[in-house]
């Protein structure tokens, strides 16, 4: 049986190093271009004919914006319209690269705790930079509440500095986790379809079931993964200490 870990292997394809830093380009970073690209080129032909009756593709990508919309109305209230750009850039990045991920000889980067780690960071980076802009100084209360005697300090600021950085930390695990585990059981079963001969329609057969529900799995963790930075975000800039 060959090892199920061999398809999450980041391979050099263009290998450069600059200033002692590895830069190559890799598996890796090519799915991640061609997740934008395929990104891109859907909303760039689901919108070239926009109209007041929408047509198959412009429905299809008005119904993702709309969802966008209605997840950061629940989770940031009016206040966060303005933030739709990143949260669909967000949602169809993750979203298209998970589906991606299922194609034969196709390299799943969300499951690489690097990559999604790199995002949750960004992300945090970008929770921080919003904050701060939007309750300034008392963005910093987050830290340490008003009201609280400052006997209390050096226990809450470790502990919520700690909650703060635990956020992208959990966000990764989460998603790289569920990611891997879907691949290697479909890397399992695919391995038992040819060694089990006549019997191969069996593992066959589980393998489309695994499939389809990690189709489901791709749509969900992408959701999850945006809900809960929303979630985060909200946090950051909310004024209720």
């Amino acid at each position: 049986m060959e090892n199920p870990l061999e398809q999450f292997a980041i391979k050099k394809l263009y290998p450069w190093q600059a200033g002692g830093m590895d830069l190559s380009f890799t598996n890796s970073s090519l799915c991640m271009l061609i997740t934008v690209t395929v990104i891109v080129l859907t909303l760039l032909l689901a919108l070239r004919k926009r109209a007041v009756v929408p047509t198959k593709g412009q429905a299809f990508a008005e119904s993702i914006y709309d969802f966008i919309r209605g997840m950061i109305g629940e989770t940031l209230g009016q206040d966060g319209f303005k933030f739709v750009s990143f949260v669909f850039t967000l949602f169809t990045f993750i979203a298209v690269g998970n589906m991606l991920g299922l194609l034969p000889y196709s390299f799943t980067f969300t499951s690489h705790i690097a990559a999604v780690g790199t995002l949750s960071v960004f992300c945090l980076i970008l929770n921080i930079i919003f904050g701060i802009k939007h309750r300034g100084l008392r963005y910093f209360h987050t830290f340490f509440p008003e009201g609280l005697p400052w006997l209390m300090a050096p226990l809450i600021i470790p502990v919520e500095t700690l909650s703060l950085l635990a956020k992208p930390f959990s966000l990764t695990i989460r998603l790289a986790v569920n990611m891997s585990v879907g691949h290697i059981m479909l890397q399992v079963l695919g391995t038992f379809i040819v060694t089990m001969g006549l019997f191969g329609f069996i593992p066959l057969v589980a393998d489309m079931c695994i499939i389809m529900f990690e189709l489901f799995v791709t749509l969900l963790q992408a959701y999850i993964y945006t809900t809960l930075s929303c979630v985060y975000l909200s946090q950051a800039i909310s004024d209720e200490e």
